[in-house]
């Protein structure tokens, strides 16, 4: 029966008319799936708790519902009719300094927001759930690469991803839907508080390099990731994937890139001690850890590729958006 819901699915996606419902709809990711979806030619709703997403949501060809991600019952009648159901809200903090009550909302919004909308899912017979994850539940200890076959072993504040994933299989074999989940490499865009947070604070020459920049990062830029959440929307199957770019970075490559793009010096190394006194000993521990991954499972099972290849391609674009905004400003002057 889901071979056949997801045949069915997918036999739609072709003919340009799956139904998909998208929490975290205005969002930095979500809003580039509803975009996608819609230039492919699919019905799009997108959950709203304001006027303001009801009006975003509508600019992008999409349609508004009122909904609250922690209420079933709204969902439900929010996304009644969906193939397809896609959970794509965050609320990362905007900090370098983090501790564990700062990812409090994003917890909640992977553990609870992850079982209601399994649930509606479940009531409303959609054929897919798509959910978005983190490579780094599986990042082993030492720093060697690792695939979608790891070990789960979440620490620091991943523990949440992890339970989202397990929550969303349980929920899909109780329910007979198809459970995708996306585990995305570190998100970089021109509109990523995050991003533009490391951009203003090389500018002031206040972003240090932890050490010699050795830890190895697995990116993507947000584009991309978008288009895979579409590609996997379409495939209509269930499946873990890692959605990373083609080349993992050193953090100090990463760094220097966005400097030189920016026309501003590199960064100062500084030792991991330093560092933890001003942006903390989690956050340390969290930059300085690699995530040696790829995406092979998802070319080789959907198709998908980066249009971004490496980050020197994706940094570049996000500079070059940021000139024609006149930012980032160096508030030094």
């Amino acid at each position: 029966m889901r071979q056949r819901d997801a045949k069915v699915c997918a036999d739609r996606a072709m003919q340009g008319d799956v139904r998909v419902f998208v929490a975290g709809s205005t969002g930095v990711l979500g809003r580039r799936i509803v975009a996608g979806l819609v230039t492919r030619g699919h019905e799009v709703v997108g959950l709203a708790r304001s006027a303001e997403n009801s009006h975003l949501i509508t600019s992008l060809g999409a349609e508004p519902r009122q909904g609250d991600l922690f209420d079933p019952e709204t969902l439900v009648r929010a996304a009644r009719g969906a193939d397809v159901i896609i959970r794509a809200a965050t609320s990362i903090p905007r900090s370098l300094r983090l501790s564990a009550k700062d990812w409090a909302t994003n917890d909640r919004i992977r553990r609870d927001g992850t079982r209601s909308l399994t649930e509606c899912a479940g009531r409303i017979g959609a054929k897919l759930y798509l959910q978005e994850g983190i490579v780094w539940v599986a990042q082993p200890e030492d720093g060697s690469p690792f695939d979608e076959d790891a070990r789960v072993r979440p620490r620091l504040w991943f523990a949440s991803a992890a339970e989202a994933e397990s929550i969303a299989r349980e929920a899909g074999g109780r329910l007979g839907f198809e459970v995708a989940t996306l585990r995305c490499g570190s998100f970089y865009c021109a509109d990523s508080a995050q991003t533009r947070l490391l951009g203003e604070r090389l500018v002031r020459r206040r972003l240090p390099l932890i050490g010699e920049g050795e830890a190895v990062w697995s990116n993507i830029h947000v584009d991309d990731a978008a288009a895979a959440f579409v590609t996997a929307a379409e495939a209509g199957r269930g499946g873990l994937w890692h959605v990373v770019d083609d080349h993992a970075a050193r953090m100090a490559d990463f760094f220097r890139t966005l400097a030189a793009l920016l026309k501003v010096p590199p960064p100062r190394a500084v030792p991991p001690w330093v560092a933890s006194l001003f942006i903390g000993r989690r956050t340390v521990q969290f930059l300085t850890a690699s995530t040696r991954t790829s995406n092979a499972k998802i070319r080789r099972d959907l198709g998908w590729s980066p249009r971004y290849p490496s980050h020197q391609e994706g940094l570049r674009q996000v500079v070059d958006a940021w000139r024609s905004e006149g930012f980032p400003r160096d508030r030094r002057k």
